[in-house]
This record gives structure tokens, sequence and C-alpha cells, in this order.
């Protein structure tokens, strides 16, 4: 015989359920339109039933960071260079906030610090320190590769921002309009160039 539900849960309800329905409507709505209320709603229980999931709000924000950042923290198969981890980081971190764009804000704005990203940041500080990096410039390095990431992603909508909506006329502006023809508001090319700066400096700062 099962075990018999407390009071105010539901059956098919769960803390991965909750937290799937949270970023749903994150992705739907924007971070600023979540609330208990209209995720119970959602969910079609009282509000008081999430309280069995999840224990406040801030804890299902930090839930929803927690579910992104884990996708791009794990160390590399095989990766004995710390330039290697950095770089891969980067990148998976930016693939799954462009999967998530509405938890760019919420990274931003709030520290991904729970059990689970920091039991997978040890994992990731210690290959690091294998690689040569002591705790406290691998930890600065990776604080200064995510703030990376977050402003790239940003922006990646719209890759001509940095110039705004103006038509550039290439007679008064010829060096402007020659970068940003020649492929600098690129993407692509421009969190490349970014990222190698990043991590080449960070290793000429380690000498």
């Amino acid at each position: 015989m099962g075990a018999r539900r407390r009071r105010g849960e539901r059956a098919g309800l769960d803390a991965g359920r909750v937290l799937d329905t949270a970023m749903a409507m994150v992705a739907r709505d924007g971070a600023g339109a979540l609330t208990m209320r209209r995720l119970a709603a959602e969910l079609g229980v009282e509000a008081m039933t999430l309280y069995h999931y999840v224990p406040s709000k801030q804890a299902l924000l930090d839930g929803i960071v927690e579910r992104v950042v884990l996708e791009a923290v794990r160390v590399p198969p095989d990766a004995d260079r710390w330039q290697t981890m950095v770089k891969t980081y980067a990148y998976d971190l930016r693939e799954a906030l462009l999967a998530h764009p509405s938890v760019t804000p919420l990274l931003a704005t709030r520290p991904a610090l729970t059990e689970a990203t920091s039991e997978a940041m040890e994992g990731v500080l210690e290959a690091l320190g294998r690689a040569g990096l002591d705790p406290v410039t691998g930890l600065r390095l990776l604080h200064a590769t995510t703030a990376l990431v977050i402003g790239q992603v940003a922006t990646q909508e719209d890759p001509s921002a940095s110039v705004g909506d103006l038509t550039i006329d290439p007679d008064r502006f010829p060096l402007l309009s020659a970068a940003v023809t020649g492929g600098a508001a690129d993407p692509e090319a421009r969190f490349a160039f970014a990222l190698d700066a990043l991590v080449d400096g960070a290793g000429r700062a380690g000498r």
C-alpha cells in the first residue's frame, strides 16, 4: 500500500513538476510575473499546497537558477589545462542561457549558491587546482567568466545593440561602418573574442 499523502498535497505533483512549471512561466511571462499564487493556479492547486514542495518564492527562484547553472558546471573529460576548462564552462553556460533566456536576469541578480551548485563548483575548483590554479584565482576567474557570459547573452538577441537602431552612414562614420560590416557585431565572433581576451589576460596575470 502506498504512502499516504499529507494534507494539502496532490497526486502527481512533486518538486520537479513545480520547478518545470515555474520555469515555463518565467519563459512565457518573465520572472517578475512569477508568484506562488499564479504558479499554484497554473498547477491547479491552492497556493499553500506549493509549500510542501518549495519553502518560498526565493527558494523557487534559486531552484530555477540552479537548474540552468548545473547544465554548465562540469569538468570536461580528460581536460588538463585550466584554459580548456574555463572555456568549456563559458560555452556551456552560454548555451544554457540561450536555451533559457529569461533566466539570464535572474542569474545576473542573485548568486547561484545552493548546495548542489556549491558541490559542482567544488569539483570544478578541484580540477582547476590540479591544472595549476589556486582556489582564489579559480573562483575569481569563474565569476569573471560568468559575468562575461551574462553580458554577452543579454545582447545576443540584437547583435547590433552596441550601435543602437541607427543606420550607419559610411561617409560620416567610415570606421564604425567598416567595423560593423566587417563582422564586429556578430555574436559568435564577439563572444569568442571576449572569452579569448579574458582567458589570455588571466594567464598573463598569473605569471
